[in-house]
């Protein structure tokens, strides 16, 4: 049997090519070529080195042996540097041309992954195989991908409508369908929020370099199906299988989960169900991850390993533990493969080779080694797999196991026999709690091995997600095994079996039930502010001292890691100043402002689906990692770019008061009675005053647009000093009002006969531009009765109403009013205390693969 390599040099190796993975991962801005190939040749510099010191070893044994551990590190932190660079450089160098944007180019191209439906049309990826702007052709990035949009959701107008409609239901889309479309394109443009999803780094990984909508209207070629190709035959399979499943189960709730179960489709479950799976933490659970893969390679081995020591020749041949590894993996790969191919299963295909060659070759490597060399694999494979919050609690929870003599992988007898094929449990920690309840079937070892997770885990889980699920070891300790030894295989055996999916169906139903009944209770989950990296590290480290068998004086020790980052409290403004945060949030409006003890959220941004608002997507994660909790949520209108989230918002704030303007019948007042807002308004937190300026009551008893009903609401400092006016979406002749009633109002004078004019209401030193910057607001009377000196922009990149236009931006210029947007910006940070500064979040935590948009930040 082949010894081990040394332990420490080698860990170290492995470790500095991670570390020049991550190092590189943490680039602004990519370098040029040179630079990565000058970084390379310090690696193959290093390398040769090495080699020759190795060949003349004996006449030099001294110097080699202090040296060439050195060298080797240095060239394997030199070569996971620069192999990251060159390949991120490789796939910028094919983005999409920023003159290709907004124009209607004729493309040609196969879709290559099962579309997916909602009641705002249908998305979808598309393989690029031609394309022609004006009939020249012109080249994109291979993979894109796009919308179709028809239903609640419109284009551009009725007769496009009609168009969209028409041609969506005479021809569905199918994975492996040959297309000529006309489609709209720009770059991949998420947005950008403290301690957010960062969308833009998901769909590099993807490879998708464009998204667009087909344009399909009576002014454009219309969309012509091609054929049928045979380029995508499994997404072709998984289609089949899910509609399948919608066939034959009535409840579209439940066929969502089977869906995910089965083929992987994540967005079949509704959002209501992940609410329920996240605060019981068994989200990982409902969908297509390294716990399910690893369970289909366990089970498989098992049943390869039974059948072939039923056959002597077979056995003669090749040894029944071998076979069974094999074709463990083998299988693992096509299942894999049949649910998608996402990143979490590569990345466990990937491990499960790496640990099944190194049995094949009789290889015993101590498990600090076989784990870090499992991570390299990984990052050779996805780079960027290192900032996936998956990729951290999957590795995280199997070296805890490793380290805490928990896994029953650990056992001495399992490792010397292949056929109990506890190699495969090095891809998720939850897979060892399952092993060990399967193979010893002993509840109390399942109930401790998941104890240790969840301690070990808690401070990862508060660090990327700012929350923690009470009730998590009993739901995971229940649902683990009933998920994947019932309802999973039940799933996966409807395939061939239709009626099988009705009995996934009802375990899920019952699996509901206990979920619902362990979520209930306002404390089972809890929410924590987000901590800072090193801050989490240690808690971590505390955590499995604790977890791990040493004697109890020992583990105390952790406790004083791991509190620290559960006391951890944001730094807030001082008494008698305030903060403002325009979130990213897309073409909508949503500011938190916060003062020493209190918070205010105005506006809550835009519903993109009936899945998925702003809320839940943005101001939720938003307000958990600052541990806020609201004392007012303010609508200004009922507008649904402003008002989209804010069911969310509500329901994650039960003790937030509604201020708005919106009607007695409107549905949110089913959720929170909403007091009306009118001018007059009055209240001081924290020494900060904030004063509602417009609706006035009056405005109330007519029928008004519900622009014109926006509530403006002024925030002043202590004394004064710093002022912020946030608008909504107010038109010209509001701010008409607004200048005559406040800017123009004489005060008391003495003597009589000089003027004296009361400092006007409507002067502030930031604006939240109104309407988003469109041509009917931000009049010159307003703009110079205001005087702003910053003035804040939330609209969406490449909208289609264009905000802010042009003229609107030309009098702010006119004007020096420096102006910021979200579409360059990301969020913006702004503090009285410090006036002059405005923190963008796209600048402060910049990263390579992020959309830049050609033009400056600032507007002036």
């Amino acid at each position: 049997m082949p010894r081990a390599p040394l332990n420490a040099p080698w860990t170290l190796i492995l470790l500095a090519f991670v570390g020049g993975v991550a190092l590189q991962l943490q680039q602004a801005r990519l370098a040029d070529w040179g630079w990565y190939i000058g970084v390379f040749t310090v690696f193959l510099v290093n390398v040769s080195v090495i080699w020759s010191y190795i060949a003349i070893k004996k006449e030099v044994w001294w110097f080699a042996r202090r040296c060439v551990p050195a060298l080797a590190i240095f060239a394997a932190l030199a070569l996971g540097f620069a192999s990251t660079g060159m390949r991120a450089l490789h796939f910028a160098t094919s983005s999409l041309d920023a003159k290709l944007e907004g124009r209607d180019i004729v493309a040609t191209g196969v879709v290559v992954a099962m579309p997916h439906k909602n009641e705002s049309g249908t998305r979808f990826r598309l393989k690029v195989e031609a394309a022609a702007l004006d009939g020249q052709p012109v080249v994109l990035p291979t993979l894109m991908d796009l919308s179709w949009y028809g239903g609640v959701f419109k284009t551009e107008d009725k007769a496009d409508n009609a168009m969209a409609e028409l041609i969506r239901q005479d021809a569905p889309l199918r994975a492996g369908e040959r297309w000529q479309i006309t489609v709209r394109l720009k770059a991949p443009h998420g947005t950008r929020n403290p301690h957010g999803f960062d969308f833009e780094l998901w769909v590099w990984e993807q490879g998708v370099q464009a998204t667009g909508y087909v344009r399909a209207t009576a002014r454009d070629i219309p969309p012509h199906l091609l054929g049928q190709t045979w380029n995508a035959p499994v997404e072709q399979l998984r289609q089949t299988v899910r509609d399948a499943i919608y066939a034959r189960l009535a409840n579209p709730r439940w066929a969502g989960v089977v869906a995910a179960l089965v083929v992987g489709d994540q967005k079949a479950i509704e959002r209501a169900d992940w609410d329920i799976y996240r605060a019981t933490g068994v989200a990982h659970l409902m969908s297509i991850s390294g716990l399910h893969i690893t369970m289909f390679a366990w089970g498989a081995a098992l049943l390869v390993g039974w059948l072939w020591r039923r056959s002597y020749r077979l056995c003669s041949a090749v040894s029944a533990p071998s076979a069974a590894l094999v074709c463990g993996v083998v299988l693992a790969g096509l299942y894999a493969l049949f649910s998608g191919w996402g990143l979490p299963a590569q990345r466990t295909v990937l491990m499960l080779c790496t640990v099944a060659l190194l049995r094949l070759a009789g290889a015993r490597w101590p498990w600090p080694l076989v784990w870090i060399l499992a991570m390299a694999v990984v990052c050779v494979g996805d780079p960027w797999a290192l900032l996936s919050a998956g990729f951290w609690l999957s590795f995280v929870a199997v070296g805890v196991l490793f380290a805490s003599g928990t896994g029953s992988f650990l056992s001495e007898n399992a490792t010397k026999n292949i056929a109990n094929n506890d190699h495969m449990t090095m891809t998720s920690g939850k897979f060892f709690l399952k092993m060990r309840f399967l193979i010893h079937s002993q509840a109390v070892a399942l109930f401790k091995e998941q104890w240790v997770i969840t301690l070990a885990l808690a401070p990862l889980s508060v660090l990327l997600f700012g929350q923690l699920s009470v009730v998590g070891l009993l739901a995971n300790a229940l649902a683990i095994p009933w998920v994947t030894l019932v309802v999973t295989p039940l799933g996966m055996a409807g395939v061939f079996f239709a009626p099988l999916w009705d009995a996934a169906a009802w375990s899920l139903q019952a699996l509901d039930w206990l979920l619902r009944v362990l979520a209930a209770p306002s404390w089972a989950q809890l929410s924590f502010a987000a901590p800072p990296l090193w801050l989490a590290v240690l808690a971590s480290a505390g955590g499995l001292l604790i977890a791990i068998p040493l004697p109890w004086f020992v583990r105390w020790l952790g406790v004083p890691l791991l509190l620290p980052m559960f006391l951890i409290a944001p730094q807030r403004p001082a008494m008698g100043e305030f903060e403002l945060l325009a979130a990213d949030i897309g073409q909508g409006n949503a500011v938190l402002v916060r003062t020493a003890t209190k918070s205010l959220l105005y506006d809550a941004g835009p519903r993109f689906s009936r899945e998925s608002d702003a809320g839940q997507r943005t101001l939720v994660p938003l307000l958990r990692a600052f541990d806020e909790k609201l004392d007012t949520l303010l609508i200004s209108h009922r507008d649904s770019d402003h008002i989209g989230g804010a069911a969310a918002v509500l329901q994650m704030q039960p003790l937030a008061k509604l201020l708005s303007s919106i009607e007695n019948e409107h549905e949110l007042q089913a959720i929170r009675p909403a007091q009306r807002c009118i001018a007059g308004q009055k209240w001081t937190w924290d020494g900060v005053d904030f004063e509602i300026l417009h609706p006035q009551a009056v405005d109330y008893e007519v029928d008004n647009k519900s622009n014109a009903m926006s509530c403006v609401l002024r925030i002043s400092s202590q004394g004064g000093k710093q002022t912020a006016l946030l608008t909504g979406d107010i038109e010209a002749a509001q701010e008409a009002g607004l200048v005559e009633r406040l800017a123009l109002t004489p005060a008391r004078t003495e003597p009589a006969e000089v003027p004296n004019p009361r400092p006007s209401k409507l002067k502030a030193d930031i604006l939240l531009v109104p309407h988003h910057g469109s041509k009917t607001s931000s009049t010159d009377a307003f703009l110079d009765a205001v005087q702003p000196k910053l003035a804040l922009v939330q609209a969406g990149y490449r909208n289609r109403f264009q905000h802010p236009v042009p003229q609107v931006l030309a009098r702010y210029s006119a004007r020096n009013i420096r102006v910021i947007d979200s579409p360059r910006c990301g969020a913006a940070t702004w503090r009285s205390s410090a006036p002059a500064a405005v923190a963008c979040e796209r600048e402060v935590n910049r990263r390579y693969w992020q959309h830049q948009i050609s033009i400056n930040i600032e507007h002036s």
